[in-house]
């Protein structure tokens, strides 16, 4: 018997869902940010709106690579009924993230005074109604100050077009700011371009450029392995084979994916859309069938079970689920705006995920431990190795993902400011290399070879489950035993490490 339906249809759906979403997705701008009527909100005593902020490296020492940020067409625009005075500055402040103490002075209403106050103008250290700010020591000449002001009967006014060179190596930010009560409906409207050394790729996501056309020819090696012993045995080949050949074919897929967005997006500044959904959408499939493998494998389907049963529909929806909470937070995640969501925003994509993923655990692990006592009782000491190698494998897995969720906790909630923007790209890509090596284990454990069969569910009644042996937390179906053997419910787990010490005990069982 095949894998259950829910292998073959869920991916087919879904991936056509997000087609259609990438279908009708606008361009997305990033290193090119876009200002389309931005409203000013208060902040202390100031009227700012948050234009951006990337990591960029310097340029180059012999000037062939240059690095900066560009302004294009930025214009304000306020309403006619407060167009019948002039007004105070409106300040373009760009600064490395270690001068932001540079920008304001004491607090304000709870808040750092952004703006110069008559009391501060009189003592002489700033103009009233211009931004407080100092020359930094580390970093001569920033931060970068200038900007415009309306005059009489001006709806509109215009920042000159300005490139500013980037020669320091750090994080930096832009903002527009402004200090007069009278432009509280004013926007901004144009773009800023920012670019690095190598391309318009934002510094903290440069790496994972090459990141992934490293996975490419990993995933591009694993698969010579694997489609080798697929085609050397290809009369031996049953579904599990067919499974974790999908898994490897939509590993490469999204790694190539990855590689080409980031590609086209260090070209243009401008983060293809249609690229990027594909990418997202097929790393979730990946993730979805593989952890609705593992679970099928650990209940024992195929070795002591010929069907899930009365299952196959909770497990089919708990996959559905597991998908869609993945996709979304992917979605939010990567077609967008470069800049973070917020803390609270994105917990609230983030849990869902996270319970769902705690509940497949607790699943695979209980099931697991059903499966290998039943599997020792039997004395079915083949599969009971290879079933062995494969939790240890899982164990190692959870035990490593548990501790690097709490380093990347540790390492977000430290690094308020993005000063180490520069490793960050290390957390996404820790998980790619995890969830490799986790297939290559099981690629290694169950490859294909002559001794397949040995492995694989013989329909012999002492070999199934009891009504009672599933997952205590999910309610049983009656599962009737089969009495012949046909090769249409065979769904085999073997190993392609050859016999097992134990083929002649289990034999003697089968």
């Amino acid at each position: 018997m095949s894998m259950p339906w829910l292998f073959q249809s869920i991916p087919a759906l879904l991936l056509a869902l997000s087609l259609l979403f990438a279908l009708s997705s606008p361009s997305v701008e990033a290193s090119v940010h876009l200002y389309s009527g931005e409203k000013f909100v208060t902040k202390g005593n100031a009227f700012v709106v948050h234009a951006g902020s990337e990591g960029i490296y310097s340029s180059s020492s012999n000037g062939n690579e240059s690095s900066y940020i560009r302004f294009e067409k930025i214009t304000f625009k306020r309403p006619k009924e407060f167009s019948n005075v002039s007004s105070l500055p409106i300040h373009a402040v760009i600064f490395e993230v270690d001068d932001r103490e540079t920008i304001g002075g004491s607090a304000y209403g709870g808040q750092r005074a952004v703006c110069c106050t008559a009391d501060l103008a009189k003592l002489g250290v700033c103009t009233q109604g211009e931004i407080i700010h100092r020359q930094s020591i580390k970093n001569p000449g920033w931060p970068q100050v200038f900007g415009v002001s309306f005059g009489v009967d001006d709806l509109t006014s215009t920042l000159k077009s300005k490139t500013i060179q980037i020669t320091k190596t750090g994080m930096y930010n832009l903002y527009f700011i402004h200090c007069d009560p009278n432009l509280k409906e004013l926007v901004v409207e144009g773009k800023s371009v920012w670019k690095n050394p190598s391309g318009y790729l934002p510094g903290r996501m440069a790496p994972l450029m090459n990141f992934y056309g490293f996975m490419s020819l990993v995933f591009v090696i694993l698969g010579v392995f694997w489609f080798s012993q697929y085609a050397r045995f290809w009369k031996e080949v049953l579904p599990l084979q067919n499974c974790i050949t999908l898994v490897i074919t939509l590993g490469m897929f999204e790694v190539a994916l990855w590689y080409f967005d980031y590609a086209e997006f260090n070209e243009t500044g401008v983060r293809p859309t249609g690229t990027t959904v594909w990418a997202v959408t097929f790393g979730t499939v990946k993730r979805t069938v593989s952890r609705l493998i593992i679970l099928t494998v650990c209940m024992g389907y195929g070795v002591v079970r010929p069907t899930l049963g009365g299952l196959t529909s909770k497990v089919a929806m708990l996959g559905g689920t597991f998908f869609l909470a993945s996709e979304v937070l992917e979605l939010v995640e990567n077609v967008g705006a470069i800049s973070d969501l917020s803390g609270k925003a994105r917990l609230f994509f983030v849990l869902p995920v996270a319970f769902l993923d705690a509940f497949f655990i607790l699943w695979i692990f209980t099931s697991l431990s059903g499966t290998l006592n039943k599997l020792q009782a039997r004395r079915m000491l083949g599969k009971l190795d290879i079933y062995r190698k494969f939790t240890n494998a899982l164990a190692v897995t959870v035990i490593v993902s548990v501790g690097w969720i709490c380093y990347e906790l540790h390492f977000k909630s430290s690094d308020v400011y993005n000063e180490r923007w520069q490793n960050a790209w290390i957390i996404p890509a820790f998980w790619q290399v995890l969830s490799f090596s986790l297939l290559c284990v099981i690629c290694a454990l169950w490859a294909p070879s002559q001794n397949s069969m040995r492995y694989a569910y013989s329909g012999d009644p002492s070999e199934e489950f009891d009504k009672d042996d599933t997952l205590t937390l999910i309610k049983p179906s009656p599962m009737p035993s089969k009495d012949i053997r046909s090769p249409t419910e065979v769904m085999p787990v073997y190993g392609g490490n050859g016999v097992s010490n134990g083929d002649t005990e289990e034999d003697k069982t089968e």
